[in-house]
């Protein structure tokens, strides 16, 4: 594996971070003061994570303090609290209820050493020139305003993001083959009352309603104009159907956390449920048989990335620009990649990962050796390919992003009836 270690300089280097270097105190100054600073980020635990905190500490000098909490959680206080944390690590579908509060602090792109190798997913929304966009919140819908004040969202790119992207994956649903015993390829399979009391989703209303569309729109119940952004009717279609299925025993549980969908697995209490990448690692590393299936109608999708508090300022500022550019520079990439998801600069992640684990989790290859998670649990063996292949044929396999709609609180009252029912 190529050892390589983050510098300030390698990270301020070129003509595109000039700007950057000019706003960075003198390095004496920094030596002696960055020790002091605490940076307060806060997120799902999807991503953050103590052994990135340690490894900012190691490498910059300087604190981070990471709150793990629930999507909803995040939301509210990231649109409710900005006096309360520096950095927020949230998706782009959550940017969308939160950059109009004023919130948070637009980013400036040529203080971003990598900008030019993120994934054209989150500028252009593309993944290649030909690629359409998927239907929902796609994070280049949300990633750019035309000036700082601004609260209206840029229809193409500019030098000011909401979020610098960080992390995405292609999601889909996490089965237990061992305990279904039959092939898996269709969304509507998680309605299927084969598997009465033992399917699963999760209860977060704007990722569970794009599951929920899935499942519909696969069972020729209803072809939606837009999943990410349905009508009432088509909401209220949906929650019917839903509701119908719940009644009648389909759902042994709906889960909020990472743990509960990792417990719920693991235990065999549930055999096909919606899942999150890492909870499918989580299960494998016990050594119990599980799969991120893919699926003939493709992937829902999400992004996430690093938002900036409008209270932040001054030094603090400096060092989370300091902090952004190292988490694009490689290391937590790799980190993030061993776990099964993709960097927002894959080509930087590369130089911190084995040719076999490149191989496996990005370009769909055969595994040389064992494939392991960053916690050192064997994943897979010589042989394996990853479930649903290269980034290539997973990403270009999106059928809609996380998304909050323009009937976004009629959903959320529906979804809230659902749950209740």
């Amino acid at each position: 594996m190529t050892k390589m270690r983050y510098s300030r300089r390698a990270v301020l280097k070129g003509g595109a971070a000039a700007a950057a270097a000019s706003a960075f105190p003198a390095p004496m100054v920094w030596a002696q003061e960055i020790k002091d600073i605490t940076l307060r980020q806060f997120g799902t635990g999807v991503s953050n994570l103590n052994d990135v905190a340690t490894k900012v500490k190691e490498d910059l000098g300087f604190n981070l303090a990471m709150t793990a909490l629930d999507s909803d959680s995040v939301t509210q206080r990231a649109a409710t609290q900005p006096d309360s944390f520096d950095i927020a690590d949230i998706e782009y579908w959550i940017c969308k209820k939160v950059w109009p509060t004023g919130n948070l602090q637009a980013m400036d792109v040529s203080r971003i050493a990598n900008f030019d190798k993120i994934s054209p997913i989150f500028t252009t929304g593309k993944l290649t020139p030909d690629s359409t966009i998927a239907q929902g919140t796609a994070p280049s819908t949300v990633g750019f305003i035309p000036e700082p004040g601004a609260t209206e969202f840029a229809d193409e790119v500019t030098n000011w993001m909401t979020l610098i992207p960080t992390i995405y994956n292609a999601d889909t649903l996490g089965i237990r083959p061992d305990l279904i015993g039959r092939p898996i390829d269709s969304w509507a399979e998680l309605l299927n009352p084969e598997f009465k009391g033992k399917a699963s989703i999760l209860d977060i209303s704007s990722i569970g309603i794009m599951d929920m569309a899935m499942v519909c729109e696969a069972m020729g119940e209803i072809t939606y104009g837009d999943k990410g952004n349905m009508t009432p009717e088509e909401i209220d279609k949906t929650f019917a159907i839903f509701t119908e299925a719940k009644k009648a025993g389909q759902f042994r549980a709906f889960w909020k956390s990472f743990d509960e969908s990792v417990n719920l697995m693991a235990s065999g209490e549930v055999v096909i449920q919606s899942m999150w990448s890492p909870a499918i690692t989580a299960v494998k590393s016990r050594g119990i048989d599980c799969v991120y299936q893919p699926l003939k109608e493709g992937y829902r999708s999400w992004g996430g990335g690093l938002g900036l508090s409008k209270s932040l300022t001054g030094m603090e500022l400096d060092a989370a620009y300091e902090y952004i550019n190292w988490y694009l520079s490689g290391w937590v990439g790799g980190y993030l990649m061993r776990q099964g998801y993709y960097s927002a600069v894959p080509q930087t992640s590369k130089d911190f990962m084995s040719e076999n684990e490149w191989g496996y989790w990005y370009e769909g290859k055969a595994a040389t050796g064992d494939i392991v998670s960053p916690t050192g649990d064997k994943l897979a063996a010589a042989g394996d390919v990853r479930d649903g292949g290269s980034y290539e044929d997973r990403m270009g396999a999106v059928a809609c992003w996380n998304s909050v709609m323009d009937e976004n609180q009629y959903m959320v009252r529906k979804w809230n009836e659902f749950i209740a029912s």
